[in-house]
């Protein structure tokens, strides 16, 4: 029998349209959205739905965008394979997922989930805002080579390895000069250097002051022990005690996304068949450069 994990998508696969059909054919994906309407103060449906992709991708909206519009898939999975969704065993998010994947787990409150999710948002855009700043993802170059291009980079200005998503797909981070200098030695390199469309350098020292602000946020919402495990960017880990996992999410925002560890952990657990639940098909994609073999199933408007 198939040990389930599953997987839940983070900022940047948000796209208009997004949660549209869900939310008009499950009930219970539109509680979502109008709970989530009443808790941020506008149509959040309307805005997944019709856009301006402007206004979406805007690291303020995305992210509670994709942790509501990934929960609404979850409920269309609850809805036709509902035994899939009760056998899940283990889960993961891609950074800003890492809170759905919580939630999901029973960690947290959908309601309080939201709330700490809009701040981080806010917090990182104004971060960001402080410091020109941007990612950009290294394809094709092992780690030895992203290490030296950062490194050579760093003269320009900060500049940090962001996320580790897969073998020959390592994600830069940084101030924008920085970020140049990496995209030209990538060429350079024989690598592809691909900019990302994020509004600053997450998961590197410049979201200071947005960690302090995460920390505060929260402090006031009450965190369970999960009832599956949770993998955690931060180390690739399990983790049970409440204190622990606020510690650890208020690190996330300024230090790596170990993806491809997570993803072996999981593999390790002896999860042989994921989902993954929200918008697009990054993760599973990234998934079979780890492991070709697993199969991942996408659970969203198009499937």
């Amino acid at each position: 029998m198939s040990k389930i994990g599953f997987l839940f998508p983070g900022q940047g696969a948000q796209t208009v349209g997004m949660g549209r059909r869900i939310a008009e054919q499950y009930p219970a994906a539109k509680q979502l959205y109008d709970q989530a309407a009443d808790i941020l103060g506008y149509d959040l449906a309307k805005l997944c739905a019709e856009g301006p992709s402007e206004e979406l991708d805007s690291t303020v909206v995305s992210q509670p965008a994709l942790f509501v519009t990934s929960l609404a898939c979850l409920e269309k999975l609850r809805a036709e394979k509902p035994d899939i969704a009760l056998a899940c065993e283990m889960t993961a998010g891609l950074s800003l997922g890492e809170y759905t994947a919580l939630v999901f787990a029973g960690a947290m409150s959908f309601e309080d989930g939201l709330r700490v999710v809009q701040q981080r948002g806010q917090a990182m855009q104004d971060a960001s805002d402080a410091t020109p700043s941007g990612m950009a993802s290294v394809l094709l170059l092992d780690i030895e080579q992203v290490q030296k291009i950062r490194d050579e980079a760093s003269a320009a200005g900060t500049i940090e390895i962001a996320n580790y998503l897969c073998p020959g797909n390592i994600v830069l981070s940084g101030e924008n000069a920085a970020c140049e200098k990496a995209v030209e030695l990538t060429e350079a390199a024989g690598g592809k250097p691909v900019p990302l469309a994020v509004a600053g350098a997450f998961h590197t020292r410049i979201m200071q002051p947005a960690d302090s602000r995460l920390a505060d946020a929260l402090a006031d919402v009450e965190v369970s022990s999960p009832q599956i495990p949770v993998v955690s960017n931060v180390d690739a880990a399990t983790h049970e005690d409440p204190d622990e996992i606020k510690q650890i999410l208020v690190r996330q925002v300024l230090t790596p996304v170990r993806w491809e560890d997570s993803m072996r952990a999981m593999l390790a657990a002896g999860i042989d068949e994921f989902y993954e639940i929200g918008p697009g098909k990054v993760l599973t994609g990234l998934l079979k450069r780890v492991n070709r073999k697993t199969p991942c199933t996408p659970v969203n408007d198009a499937s």
